[in-house]
C-alpha cells in the first residue's frame, strides 16, 4: 500500500486498471481479414475458390471476399503500379498458410491442379508444410501441424 493514500482510493485505482485492461482486450478482436493486390482481383479470386475451395462471398468495385472453408477472409483489390520483390524473407508479409488435416492428400490434388511448387514438402519441428505460389506469384503454404499452437 502506498502511503498517505486511504485504503479505497488505493482499491478503486486497482479496479480501474483491470476495467483498462478488459476493455483494451475487448476493443480488438481479431484479424477481421487481410488484403492482396491483384492487377486481376478476378482470376486471383476465382483461383483460391478454384484451387483452395474458398468462396467468393462479397464483391464491390472490383474487389472480392474470399473465405476459407475457417472463416478466414481475404480481400483481393486491384493493384496500382509494379510488384516488387517477392522472395521469402524479403520485408513485408510473406506468405498464407493453409491449415490441412491430411497432408499427404492435400499436396496431390494441389499436384492434380497443376498448382506451381517453391521447393519440396518439409517438416519443421513435428509439422507437415510445403510452399507454392497462388495464381499471381504470391507465396502459400500448407501445413499440418503436430499439434495447434498455444493459446
Amino acid at each position: 500500500m502506498r502511503p498517505g493514500l486511504p485504503r479505497f482510493l488505493i482499491q478503486a485505482k486497482a479496479q480501474a486498471d483491470v476495467r483498462g485492461l478488459v476493455q483494451s482486450r475487448l476493443m480488438f478482436t481479431g484479424i477481421e481479414h487481410f488484403a492482396i493486390a491483384s492487377p486481376d482481383p478476378k482470376r486471383l479470386a476465382d483461383w483460391y475458390v478454384s484451387t483452395l475451395a474458398f468462396r467468393i462471398n462479397f464483391e464491390y468495385d472490383g474487389n472480392y471476399f474470399v473465405k476459407a472453408p475457417n472463416g478466414a477472409v481475404i480481400e483481393i483489390i486491384p493493384s496500382q503500379g509494379e510488384r516488387g520483390d517477392n522472395a521469402m524473407k524479403t520485408p513485408g508479409m510473406r506468405h498464407i498458410a493453409i491449415s490441412v488435416e491430411n497432408f499427404d492428400s492435400a499436396a496431390k490434388e494441389l499436384e492434380a491442379r497443376k498448382v506451381t511448387f517453391v521447393g519440396q514438402p518439409f517438416e519443421n519441428q513435428g509439422n507437415r508444410l510445403v510452399f507454392f505460389e497462388d495464381a499471381d506469384g504470391n507465396l502459400v503454404h500448407l501445413i499440418e501441424r503436430r499439434r495447434p499452437l498455444p493459446d
